[in-house]
């Protein structure tokens, strides 16, 4: 019996500072992400600079950068959905600065709402470079007849409007209107450490509780004789 409730305990003491082990290594990447947004958000709010020359995906990220040009195309129709607000479209369009053609996400149109005049002439532009990563397996090719995609997909965004694979996130500059500025933000970056943390504490202490009642129940001597 005495070999019976050690080996259990072992087990069972084993298991619970493995799930601490775990909740404790989530706390330590929940503090690691926070960083990391901080970072992003400093880096969003920077003061603006001109758009470099080679943008690099990797190095560029979230720059803030200012430019002045003018919509040089139709819009590509990205199918969303905003809280608060409900469904709309983002509106894509290829950005002529001179020398160079890029894609411009104007903001956001509500689903239902008139399609809004587009500026004729030069505006001056104040975003985020972005690539965003929202394509994956379950995303819908883009509807190439209506102009409808499903997802902001850089490259072949750039191939269909025939401009550089770099993307600008409006935020602010010349207002336009019927389409509301929806910039870049930390919101759509997973920060989950804080729920898996408390998900392996909570599994540590059930483990514990059940260790703790095997034992008891090990122990309990059975019940007097008829």
């Amino acid at each position: 019996m005495a070999r019976k409730l050690f080996m259990i305990a072992v087990i069972g003491l084993g298991g619970v500072a493995v799930l601490l082990w775990l909740g404790f290594w989530q706390i330590d990447r929940l503090a690691e992400k926070e960083a990391i947004l901080r970072a992003i958000e400093s880096r969003i709010a920077d003061a603006t600079v001109a758009l470099p020359e080679l943008p690099d995906a990797e190095r560029d990220q979230y720059l803030p950068v200012a430019v002045e040009g003018r919509i040089d195309g139709r819009p590509l129709q990205v199918l969303t959905s905003r809280k608060n607000v409900g469904a709309g479209h983002r509106l894509v369009v290829p950005f002529a600065t001179g020398e160079r053609r890029l894609l411009l996400d104007l903001g956001f149109v509500p689903q239902g709402a008139a399609m809004p005049d587009l500026p004729p002439g030069r505006i001056a532009v104040i975003g985020n470079l972005h690539w965003p990563d929202e394509r994956d397996s379950f995303t819908p090719d883009p509807d190439m007849s209506s102009r409808l995609w499903f997802a902001r997909d850089v490259p072949a965004m750039a191939a269909t409007l025939d401009t550089e694979p770099v993307l600008i996130v409006r935020r602010a500059g010349d207002d336009i209107p019927g389409i509301t500025p929806w910039p870049v933000d930390t919101t759509g970056i997973p920060n989950d450490h804080l729920g898996y943390a408390i998900t392996w504490f909570s599994l540590a202490a059930i483990w514990l509780a059940m260790t703790g009642i095997l034992v008891y129940r090990m122990r309990k001597p059975e019940g007097g004789t008829a």
